[in-house]
Order: structure tokens, then sequence, then C-alpha cells
């Protein structure tokens, strides 16, 4: 059953695929009762915005959620897909953009298409599970650089320089822009100024750092000054978009060559129609009301800059993304949640042993654009009563909350 799935009596249903029902927003509910949620990567608050929410009924209503039907190469092209990769690659700033029905495979998919045998990848070592998919199907070489760590990147970049000299292949660098558990940013600067020593491609998974990081909201590259340095851009509409779907944005000759050979959507479905209406709506939504952003980072750093002030370690996040580290196994990890959801009424996300070390506890915090300063008030007061009870070792007595519903 794997390292998760051992704990399937234990807690299916309750900590694993728990069910959110009402209106997506800050308060849902779950099993009955409504909960403050903080588990949910709608950044912006675009699932529920009106105009949002009236274009994808109206799409769904027009076109239904099957047109249009096929691959895109054969039969599932249409005006909205090509007016979306005109839009994007406008706001990316790049002179192309495809247009991807899912943002996971389309990520492993696009590596499999950029490298060959001949080419080397590099990547970060704490690189999304997407990409270590990419890189299972790549038949070259691959080396991996301890996270964020620019000497063993370039030592890194030292050995695949040398085996494509041999070789005649290229260089693939792999980052993200934001880190989606720890919330820390990829060091794009840095990386990019290693173009000027070692010749390789850029690419970035950017799916938390599209829409929110940035001064319009174009990713981690824009907050950081090196945008124009990134060669392939990967955003996903699974966050700040809260759909379904993705986008490379890059140069024309790539973006040609992966219309070609991109297998994920050379031989899969294209992106419903509604869905990609639904999409230029984000994407309109998201550039003329900059507010949605601005309100988001009023929310981060509120409840940032509080957990800090009350003795919370944080990590080095510099995102949304809002990881919350304490000292425990599994065990204090079930009771925890079991506290905050029964007790406190609070549902946040927690991560133990295999995702971080042995002996470490995350509450994974996702703040939006529709939560509140009281939202971030009331958290911050349950969040101190339970690091209290568990500094007390109220939640040490080794048992693991069996809560499978």
């Amino acid at each position: 059953m794997g390292p998760l799935g051992r704990y399937y009596e234990n807690g299916h249903g309750y900590y694993f695929f728990p069910k959110l029902e009402g209106e997506i927003g800050s308060h849902m509910i779950y099993q009955g009762k409504e909960k403050l949620v903080w588990s949910l990567n709608n950044y912006l608050g675009l699932a529920n915005h009106p105009e949002v929410r009236k274009a994808d009924a109206e799409a769904a209503a027009k076109f239904g959620l099957a047109f249009q039907m096929g691959a895109r190469m054969m039969s599932g092209q249409t005006v909205y897909h090509e007016q979306f990769e005109k839009e994007i690659a406008e706001f990316m700033g790049k002179e192309a953009a495809y247009l991807l029905n899912f943002g996971y495979q389309g990520m492993s998919s696009l590596i499999q298409a950029m490298v060959d045998r001949k080419d080397v990848i590099v990547y970060d070592a704490e690189a999304h599970a997407c990409i270590m998919d990419g890189m299972q199907l790549h038949f070259g070489k691959r080396f991996v650089y301890q996270h964020n760590n620019m000497e063993s990147l370039e030592k890194q970049l030292q050995h695949a320089t040398r085996i494509i000299q041999e070789t005649g292949g290229g260089i693939l660098v792999i980052t993200e822009g934001v880190y989606g558990m720890a919330g820390d940013l990829g060091k794009l600067d840095e990386i990019a100024a290693f173009k000027k020593k070692y010749p390789f491609r850029l690419l970035v998974d950017d799916a938390h750092g599209f829409g929110t990081m940035g001064k319009t909201g174009k990713g981690t590259g824009e907050h950081l000054g090196v945008h124009d340095e990134i060669d392939l851009y990967f955003g996903t509409f699974a966050k700040a978009f809260a759909g379904i779907g993705g986008f490379i944005a890059s140069t024309k000759d790539i973006i040609k060559y992966l219309m070609y050979n991109l297998r994920s959507q050379v031989y899969a479905k294209s992106l419903p129609v509604a869905m990609t209406i639904g999409a230029l709506k984000r994407l309109e939504v998201m550039r003329n009301e900059p507010q949605l952003r601005e309100k988001l980072w009023t929310i981060v750093n509120a409840l940032q800059s509080g957990l800090k002030k009350n003795g919370f370690n944080i990590g080095k996040t510099q995102s949304p993304v809002t990881p919350v580290y304490f000292s425990g196994g599994v065990g204090e990890a079930t009771q925890i949640t079991y506290d905050l959801r029964e007790n406190y009424n609070i549902f946040c996300s927690i991560v133990a042993y295999p995702v971080v070390p042995k002996g470490v506890l995350m509450l994974r915090i996702i703040p939006t654009a529709v939560h509140t300063l009281e939202d971030v008030n009331y958290t911050l007061e349950s969040f101190s009563e339970v690091k209290k009870k568990l500094d007390a070792g109220k939640y040490s007595d080794g048992i693991l909350k069996s809560m499978r519903a």
C-alpha cells in the first residue's frame, strides 16, 4: 500500500480523501459542520468570482463539456484554443504559447519532448512529482543538485557540459518558481546568471507562482527580474486560475515543435471549449483586477507576520504558501488534525513523514484573496493554543487517532 496507504484503515475518508462540500471559499462544510478552510489553491478567489462563474456556465450551456472532440492535431482545434494561446503569450511577454489539457501530464510530457538520449537534464532535488515522472521518460543522463544550492548546481553543470561535448546534445535545467510545500522560491536569478558560463535552456515550473508572484502576476521570473531569461515557462490553471489545464510559453520555434511532438497533446483529447473559454475569462480578470492579488498578499503578510510574531517556525517561505513546522510523528499529526477540525473548526493540510523528514510535522496553509483578517486572527489564536498543547505533551501518547469515515 505504500508509505501513506499503510494508514488506510485509520484514516481513509478523514485524513485522506476528505470530502469538502458547499460553495468553494474560505468557509466550507466538512462532515456536516462549517470549517475555516486553508487547503484550497484558489489563490485569487476566481473559483467563485461572479464573472468567472457566469462565463463557465454560459460556455457549458452553449457547448457542453464534450466539444471539441478529439486531439487538437486531428479534430480538437478551435478558435478559442488559438485565442487563449495568443492572449497568454502576449501577457507573458513570450513569442508563443501552447495550451495544455492537464498541467501534471503536460509537464511530464514536455520534459520527454524536449530531450533525447544525447541531452542532459540538471534538476533541483526538491522537484515536483510531475517533473520526476517526466525524467523517468528520459533515456539520457540526468544530474540532481542540492535544493537551491548554487555550488551544487554549478558542479552538475560542469558534469553535464563535459557530456554534451562528447554527445553533441544540449542541457535542460529544471527548477520550480515557487516550491509548493515549503513556499521558498527557486533561485531563478542566480540560475540564469550561469547562462554566461554554461550552454543550457531553463525550464521553470511556476505552478504556484503564476498569477501570484510579480508585479503583474507573470510569476517568479518577473518577481526576481529574470522573466526574459526563462526559455520555457510552464503555468498551470489548477492554482491561481482555479481551473483545469495549463500552458507553456516560449519561442515560436519551440512551440511549433511541441505542437507536433508533445505526446500528452498529440494523443489525448484537447481541453474542452467550455474550459478554454473559462480560462480566457480568468486571464481577463487576472489582468484587469490587480486588487485580487493585492488582497491575497494582504492576507499572506498578516498571516505570516502573525505566525512569526507568535513564535512559529514558517521556514523560508517567500510566497503565499505558508508552512508551519512542529516536532512530532504521525501520531501527533493525526491528533493535531483531529483537534483543529473538531474543536477549532479549522481545516488545513498536515504533512508528516515520508513527505517531510522523520520527527517533523508541517501544517500547510494556503491563503487566498477570499480569506479575511478575521480568519487570520482566529487561526493565529487557535494555532497558539494547539502549540501549547503540543509543547505540553498532550498529543504525545503515540496513539494514531483512527478516524476512517
